[in-house]
């Protein structure tokens, strides 16, 4: 990756956090635009070609979530949010509005460049999330992300949080390749106890109640020695 070809925005309204950010970026090779501000965070993007958006949420006029919301209607640029925001509900819901990945503020800088690194090179396989639709169907499987509804042919399944969490975030990139550690730090947090392979249950529960074959599944499929990928089209 040509880092000095990336121009990444960078959205916050903490002074100490734009000043740090900015210096960590421009000491890897990016080009880096910030603003304190949502409304002329949007005016940046019309105006110029970034590859990436790192997104606070709470601004001072114009919400992180509604940025992200109009970014996302017309183009698929990675975005990170960053976060005070620790609540599972809160995460997940920033996800279905189309973010690529987030990180809980306070962080450290070598897990935040870590992360833009890791949403840079998925975003150079040209991944297409689906988070900005209202609804995915394919077949005899529907999901409804608004109303966290799951119908498979045409009958409600009943999915638990955790369930729900990893289905979705399956749906939202088909053909990505999931590791369990990253299930587990979207679907289980702070509850978990244990070990990855708790994960194997979960989507185990998964294909009983969406799969026609749950030993050969076709939705929730897996991807030897890595992990797990929506196999939906």
């Amino acid at each position: 990756m040509n880092k000095t070809l990336k121009n990444i925005l960078v959205v916050d309204d903490e002074p100490m956090i734009l000043e740090v950010v900015c210096s960590l970026l421009e000491s890897k090779g990016y080009q880096v635009t910030f603003t304190e501000n949502g409304k002329q965070a949007l005016e940046l993007f019309d105006k110029n070609n970034f590859s990436l958006v790192l997104l606070d949420l709470m601004l001072p006029d114009i919400s992180g979530e509604e940025v992200c919301k109009t970014i996302r209607k017309k183009s698929r640029i990675p975005i990170i949010m960053l976060t005070a925001k620790v609540d599972e509900e809160d995460i997940v819901d920033g996800l279905f509005l189309g973010a690529d990945d987030y990180i809980t503020k306070p962080f450290g800088l070598k897990e935040l460049s870590a992360r833009i690194e890791a949403v840079l090179r998925r975003s150079e396989h040209d991944l297409i999330p689906l988070s900005a639709r209202n609804s995915w169907g394919h077949g005899d499987l529907m999901i409804d992300f608004n109303k966290n509804i799951v119908q498979k042919k045409g009958h409600q399944i009943t999915l638990t949080p955790r369930e729900w969490n990893i289905l979705s975030a399956l749906i939202k990139y088909p053909g990505k390749v999931f590791t369990r550690e990253e299930l587990i730090e979207l679907a289980l947090k702070n509850d978990f106890e244990g070990y990855d392979r708790a994960i194997d249950s979960h989507i185990k529960n998964i294909r009983q109640k969406i799969e026609d074959d749950p030993k050969n599944p076709i939705y929730v499929v897996t991807v030897h020695g890595l992990g797990y990928k929506f196999g939906g089209e």
